[in-house]
């Protein structure tokens, strides 16, 4: 990678891009000098996913940062928010996570965190990049060393236990399908089930850097199996993950797949009942219907561009219980400021433990809504000339990220271009699945129009 070509190192989720072409090992090393001059400390604590390049890369991280005289400490296999939660609570300066969350199996990444465990901020991502395209490097005449960390799976799932009522949940003798996707949770969410007295039912579990079950993204159309394994075993629900394990996605009772959005409403309502007067942070891009939530309980809403980077600073900065995003990143502010499978898992089953009603029953009581969201493949430069054609509109338009054109409070569509994939993204909300269906439609007809000229 070159400035020239690559113009910025960070997309919306870190640094990402296909190992052995724009992600070489000497890129890596760059990088990674590059962040050990930022935090100029150590011990940093690397951890990394299950993509077959993932080791590989771990040994240049480390001995890139060693050779800078900063120390690593190496937790090998782990879930992003693992990592994460690590760093934080066990005093780490940072933190660097290898992992290309969902992308597809030829793409590698790396993640940093800073000392309180959340990924660093937008404005330290600049920074980072002055570092790396000046190559403005530190150096050392002494040699750091590279150790492994062994607490970081058991004091997460310590932790996470901590955070719900482990026996109540263990007098339910619950029954959970969990489609571990061959990704990163595969070594922490089944422990955690198992300890709050689940039976577990296990789907994809073997972890396989190519992600040979149903991908590394967690989507309606790859959790067929998903769904029918929680119809055969009569579970209570199902649960999916992403590659890197900081997503989730729910299956109920009735094999119903459910939206993030609309579990993130669910958990939200159930937080805030407890939690009233406080405070909830989401993208643009996620479901009005949470403001209606969060007046009946007092609390306040807050708006970010997409990102979990976004998402969670802004709830660092104002002390937020809740975070999410409409991709299944539900964040809880007591345990982590960040997205979180296995502490999104056990939420769960906290709150159904808690209610009479099962899991489809309370998914009924939310108030309705529909959302959808599709993609279509472009350019960057395609992706601009789109948004600036779209946002010449008489609708209500707000441009805080790529654009979104707001029909009335509930009816809207936002486009963006991706800061992950070569993709633009469609969003819409509507009161309908009728008006849903024909706003995404007719957008997408329109994009595809633009294209085209």
């Amino acid at each position: 990678m070159t400035e020239s070509t690559l113009a910025k190192l960070f997309g919306t989720n870190g640094i990402r891009g296909k190992f052995g072409e724009d992600f070489t090992l000497d890129f890596v090393s760059d990088v990674c000098l590059s962040l050990a001059s930022f935090f100029n400390k150590g011990p940093i604590l690397v951890g990394y996913d299950g993509r077959e390049s993932s080791p590989i890369i771990a040994k240049i991280v480390c001995s890139s940062i060693n050779s800078v005289g900063i120390d690593c400490h190496i937790t090998g296999l782990v879930p992003t928010p693992c990592l994460e939660y690590a760093t934080k609570n066990l005093s780490y300066a940072g933190g660097i996570m290898i992992t290309a969350s969902h992308n597809p199996s030829e793409y590698n990444g790396i993640k940093p965190v800073f000392h309180d465990g959340v990924e660093i901020s937008r404005k330290d991502e600049l920074l980072v990049e002055d570092i790396f395209f000046k190559k403005n490097w530190i150096s050392n005449n002494k040699f750091g060393h590279t150790k492994k960390e062994e607490r970081a799976i058991e004091t997460y799932i310590n932790d996470i236990v901590s955070k719900v009522d482990p026996e109540k949940i263990r007098s339910q003798k619950f029954k959970v399908v969990l489609d571990l996707g061959n990704g990163a949770q595969a070594v922490t969410a089944p422990k955690l089930c198992q300890k709050l007295g689940c039976e577990i039912v296990t789907l994809n579990e073997e972890i396989d850097g190519t992600f040979p079950g149903r991908g590394p993204e967690p989507l309606p159309e790859n959790l067929q199996d998903l769904s029918d394994k929680v119809m055969e075993s009569k579970a209570d629900f199902g649960v999916a993950f992403d590659g890197d394990g900081d997503r989730t996605i729910f299956c109920d009772n009735n094999g119903n797949i459910l939206s993030g959005d609309k579990s993130a409403l669910l958990l939200s309502k159930y937080i805030l009942e407890k939690n009233p007067k406080s405070k909830i942070v989401t993208c643009l891009n996620s479901a009005s219907t949470i403001e209606k939530i969060a007046e009946k309980n007092s609390s306040t809403v807050i708006r970010t561009k997409v990102g979990s980077v976004e998402v969670s600073r802004e709830m660092a900065l104002t002390n937020a219980i809740i975070g999410f995003e409409e991709n299944g990143g539900f964040m809880y502010g007591l345990h982590n400021y960040v997205r979180d499978g296995a502490m999104t898992t056990a939420l769960m089953l906290d709150l159904l433990a808690n209610s009479t009603l099962n899991l489809s029953d309370e998914v009924a009581t939310l108030p309705k809504t529909f959302t959808k969201k599709d993609k279509v493949q472009c350019t960057k430069e395609e992706s601009s000339k789109i948004i600036d054609t779209l946002k010449k509109t008489n609708y209500r338009v707000d441009e805080t990220d790529g654009v979104k054109i707001i029909f009335n409070e509930s009816n809207w569509v936002m486009v963006r271009q991706s800061g992950t994939e070569p993709i633009i993204r469609i969003y819409a909300e509507s009161d309908s699945q009728e008006k849903l269906d024909d706003l995404l439609t007719e957008y997408k007809e329109k994009i595809k129009s633009i294209l085209c000229r």
